[in-house]
């Protein structure tokens, strides 16, 4: 049976905060014995409180200039009606998303959030301080959009001390064929189920999830950045009007 729930009482984050305390202290609060920390638990952390505790808070009294820095690569970039542009971008982490991940809400007036340096290694420091009291894994989310769909989610931007993939491929299906590419991010589907349990506004950061130990593993486990696809096998690297206007350029060069 699969257990999650977030935990209550965790106090604004500020910068240099130890995040495994506030943690251990909100779990030693919360009520019921069967709440503490058990061996195969999995942490899941927003993003937004371990910046916060990293000093990830820049002044920025223009949003968009955040995230011309914090831009790596420009993969779309499309202006609304009222004249609002939205840009899809690559960020340091490789992960791409709407605004490169700068955040401007619950943020002191005049300044803006950017992600952990290193989410991963981020992930692994707080495995490994819970781990004086249970060893669990640790997954470090963020809320991005997906491409095809509308909405968007959590997904897992860090990870310490957790198979981030749960590898199908050489078993069989229940009739029998075998799974050739069966590969689903268990990361990401946590990290989903646990943003039903923390929501957006209801200061409850941190869940915990029970009933996948199998998934919890050594601290030096490939972290969320081995969910990045691979630019070489990447065939939407762009948006569609960006990969028509280049192949429109490509093919007058060529013709000149």
């Amino acid at each position: 049976m699969l257990q999650v729930w977030a935990l209550d009482g965790i106090r604004e984050i500020t910068p240099g905060d130890d995040l495994v305390r506030v943690i251990l202290d909100a779990v030693d609060a919360a009520p019921g014995a069967d709440t503490a920390l058990q061996d195969g638990d999995i942490v899941v952390v927003t993003s937004k409180i371990v910046s916060k505790a990293e000093g990830r808070i820049i002044r920025a009294d223009d949003r968009e200039d955040a995230i011309t820095r914090e831009t790596v690569r420009l993969v779309a970039s499309r202006t609304s009606p009222t004249g609002h542009v939205t840009r899809i971008v690559e960020n340091p982490l490789g992960i791409v998303s709407a605004a490169a991940g700068v955040d401007a809400s619950n943020t002191p007036e005049g300044t803006v959030l950017l992600l952990p340096v290193d989410p991963d290694a981020s992930a692994r420091r707080i495995a490994e301080g819970l781990r004086s009291v249970a060893r669990v894994g640790v997954i470090i989310t963020d809320t991005l959009g997906r491409a095809w769909r509308e909405g968007q989610t959590d997904h897992a931007i860090g990870a310490g001390g957790i198979h981030v993939f749960e590898d199908l491929r050489g078993t069989t299906d229940a009739e029998g064929r075998p799974l050739v590419v069966t590969q689903p991010c268990v990361a990401d589907e946590i990290a989903a189920a646990t943003d039903l349990v923390k929501g957006k506004a209801s200061r409850r950061p941190v869940a915990i999830v029970r009933g996948r130990g199998d998934l919890v593993g050594d601290l030096d486990l490939p972290g969320a950045r081995s969910i990045v696809r691979n630019p070489e096998r990447d065939m939407f690297r762009q948006g569609a009007d960006e990969a028509y206007a280049e192949g429109f350029a490509a093919g007058r060069a060529a013709r000149a």
